[in-house]
């Protein structure tokens, strides 16, 4: 299934629910003994698509001013989830340098990346700018990663929730009741195919984080420049 189709299907049934109340709200958000942590090859927008961003939050602010949103520093798209988080999980359980040696083999004769944020959808928990890479290299970076992880002999999960091929942000989620689903959903509509903006991709980050990926919890293990 091409992005394009994934993203609309979700977006269908998704706003369906959200319209209908069938969404789901995330208990986790507020619970601070939440010890999910996990490894993660991730992508940062540019402070452009950034800026753009901010727009369609602010509409959302002003029908739904008490949901979770997404603060900059926080936005992202992830490459690869290598540890997915869970409680059993700690940074001192393994070494990071070896994460980075395989990461860098799989970057040997990688092709520049270019990401286009055009458009959002929705799952029945939060909100979402839909990513389209602008060729392969992405998912030739993924599948050359899988390979490379998996004759490493290195502790992962890669793939064991789902196998990832989309390329979204996250920058909403459901924390508390929503007030006027029908409002939010319009205001989505507007943005529902918005020109975010397109970037190169200059580095990737290697990052020990927590479910949210808030630059509070979050600890930098390394830059891999492109």
């Amino acid at each position: 299934m091409n992005l394009t189709e994934h993203y609309n299907q979700l977006y269908k049934k998704s706003s369906k629910a959200i319209r209908s109340g069938n969404y789901t709200l995330d208990p986790q958000i507020n619970n601070e003994t939440d010890s999910r942590f996990g490894i993660t090859l991730l992508i940062r927008p540019n402070d452009a698509v950034k800026a753009n961003i901010q727009l369609f939050l602010a509409a959302l602010k002003e029908v739904e001013p008490t949901q979770y949103y997404y603060p900059d520093s926080d936005i992202h798209i992830t490459v690869m989830s290598i540890i997915s988080c869970s409680e059993e999980f700690r940074l001192d359980q393994i070494s990071p340098n070896d994460y980075i040696g395989v990461i860098c083999k799989s970057l040997v004769d990688l092709d520049g990346i270019t990401i286009k944020f055009k458009g959002v959808t929705a799952s029945p928990s939060a909100l979402m700018i839909q990513g389209f890479p602008t060729d392969e290299s992405l998912n030739n970076l993924r599948d050359k990663l899988r390979d490379d992880f998996k004759n490493s002999g290195l502790q992962q999960t890669i793939d064991s929730r789902y196998t990832i091929t989309a390329a979204h942000a996250t920058i909403m989620r459901f924390q508390e009741e929503l007030q006027h689903p029908e409002e939010l959903i319009q205001v989505v509509e507007k943005f529902r195919d918005f020109d975010f903006g397109e970037f190169k991709v200059e580095n990737l980050e290697l990052v020990y984080n927590d479910w949210y990926q808030r630059k509070g919890n979050t600890i930098h293990l390394a830059d891999f420049i492109l």
